[in-house]
This record gives C-alpha cells, structure tokens and sequence, in this order.
C-alpha cells in the first residue's frame, strides 16, 4: 500500500484559506484573472476583514513590494488568500483606532499595565547606511511614547512565504564589509551573518538576512537598547511547523545573546490570545480572525 505523501504547509495555508472563501461565499479568480489557480479575491476588500485606510493605503503603496498593484489581466499580490500583506492588514490595522496598548500586550510586547504604544504604521523604511541604495521595509511599526526606553517595536509577519518551494536569499557580502562600525556590539550576529553570506544554505523556513537587516536598520534609529524586533509567524501541522519553529528558537538564542531584543509569537497563538482577553467589544474581528486562521 503506498505512503500517503504529507500535505506540505504551503498547501495546507492554501487549502485552508480556499475553504475559508468557499465557506463564505467569496468568489476567487486566478492571479491571471481567468489563468492560473483560484486563489485570489476579485478586488481587495473581499481579502480584507476592514478596508485599507487611507494611511494604510498610502504606506503601503510607498513600500517596495508592489502589494496593491493589479491591471485587467493580473490580480494584485494582496488580493491573494494567502497573501502575507493581507493577514497582517487583517489582524493589525484594526487596532489603529483602538486601544493599541491591547495589541502590544496581546503580542507579548509589553506588559499589560504597559500603555506606551502609541501609533501603527505599516511599511516602514530603517536607513542601514547611505552606502546602501535601498532601505529594507518592516512590515508593521508600532511607535511608543517619546519618554519610553523602548521606542519602537517591529514587526516581520510571514505566512504562506515562509513554507514556498522558493529559496530566500543570503546576506549581501557588503553588509559585512561596508558598515563594520555597526557590527561590533553584535558579535554573534556578526559570527551568524558570514554563515549566510553571500548564499543561505542552512535555513529553509525563516529568512535570517531580512531579520538581520531589519536589526541593524532599528539599531542605526534607536539604538541597540531602543528596539523590539517580533516574528509573527503562521505555524502548520508536520514537519514543516516543527521545523520553522526550530529555525525560529535558533536565531532567538543568537540574538539574545548580544541582548538584542527578539521575540516571535504565532498568528494562532496571538488569535488565542485576543480571543481570551479581548473578545468582549472585538466580537466581529475576532470571529473573523478565528474563521479564517485558527
């Protein structure tokens, strides 16, 4: 009797957010419109618990990654199920105009009684050096008060991305050898980054240079003291969860102990979470977070 191959995560995020449309009635069309497989939404709003507001809209139409950019013969990436764009909007962007200090607990940011968070931005750009012609964008910022020690907490949120038979890209040699002033109170992040430059060989799951890049850009503004980096990551069943979380602890350990501050917490960890200590007032969001990610 042959072996049932396991689903891998990619189509297991796929298929799952499939169901979720056909569930609710939500009509799919290819990322060619009438080619390719149906698994994105006829116009954005359909992939989305709230609309974009307009701050919203604009940054992330500044970002680098194209995300809202669709014709009459392609679909945007955002209106993609599985779009990583899309999740962050529906899960972040709510709490814009609520109680923000909520979030931050709820992400294991802070501390309850914390209420320094103060603003949400999506797309952010961190300047590592003007020797660089780009500047690496962090999918979400929340800003904290001014008084505050910690000044910004970063967020990189993956989800289908993270499992895709696509490879991710190394650190680039010249972030190693153009900026060494910026290296020197983060030895073991240095030690790390030449095991990944110029090629990645040894990560399959987590994208360590873009992580790598996101710290030295949230260093260069605040300081190594001024800053909290978080992975938001959307964890599956099998062999590919486990190890995406193993790849996740290991880059923890390594940042850790040059004190920097990263931490990581899974889409269904967070949606628990709020559903625990924030369902009374959220009803509607958190209803439609559970139905579509748990």
């Amino acid at each position: 009797m042959q072996k049932t191959k396991p689903m891998n995560g990619f189509e297991y995020i796929l298929t799952k957010q499939i169901s979720w449309a056909d569930r609710n009635n939500v009509k799919l069309i290819g990322s060619g419109i009438t080619k390719g497989r149906l698994a994105y939404t006829e116009n954005l709003e359909k992939n989305l618990f709230e609309p974009l507001l307009p701050e919203t809209r604009t940054e992330i139409e500044k970002g680098d990654g194209g995300e809202l950019k669709g014709d009459a013969n392609h679909s945007a990436k955002m209106c993609a199920v599985h779009s990583s764009s899309a999740i962050g909007v529906n899960v972040l962007q709510y709490w814009k105009n609520k109680n923000i200090p909520d979030l931050a607990y709820a992400l294991g940011l802070c501390r309850k009684e914390n209420k320094s968070a103060k603003e949400i931005h999506f797309e952010w750009k961190f300047k590592i050096s003007d020797k660089f012609q780009f500047d690496p964008n962090i999918d979400t910022v929340i800003l904290n008060s001014e008084d505050d020690k910690i000044k910004a907490f970063g967020i990189e949120c993956k989800f289908s991305e993270a499992y895709s038979s696509r490879n991710h890209s190394g650190l680039k040699e010249r972030y190693l050898t153009d900026i060494t002033e910026q290296w020197k109170d983060i030895p073991n992040l240095l030690d790390f980054a030449k095991t990944i430059s110029p090629e990645d060989k040894s990560y399959n799951y987590l994208h360590p240079a873009q992580l790598i890049k996101h710290i030295l850009g949230l260093k260069k503004k605040y300081g190594k003291n001024g800053f909290r980096l978080l992975y938001l990551w959307y964890d599956v069943l099998g062999q590919d969860g486990c190890r995406h979380r193993a790849e996740i602890e290991e880059f923890t350990r390594i940042a850790k102990r040059d004190s920097i501050k990263f931490n990581s917490i899974s889409y269904q960890e967070l949606i628990a979470k709020l559903k625990k200590d924030y369902y009374c007032g959220n009803e509607n969001y958190i209803d439609y977070l559970t139905d579509r990610y748990l």
